[in-house]
């Protein structure tokens, strides 16, 4: 009667595991998701100056 309450009691040890790490992933990707959405915004200003010196330089060249 031991080995059998033991194997069920070692089985939810694992789910309860399982769980924890399931959640640990669900929040790092969640963290994840943030930063890539931090790192487009980014990218996108970075871009949106890039070209706006662009139009300037050009301006400029054209003025020459």
């Amino acid at each position: 009667m031991f080995w059998p309450m033991f194997a069920v009691a070692v089985g939810f040890l694992g789910l309860a595991v399982l769980g924890v790490l399931a959640v640990r992933v669900f929040l790092e990707a969640r963290r994840l998701g943030e930063q890539v959405s931090a790192s487009a915004r980014r990218i996108n200003r970075a871009a949106e100056d890039l070209e706006r010196a662009a139009v300037s330089a050009a301006r400029a060249v054209d003025t020459l």
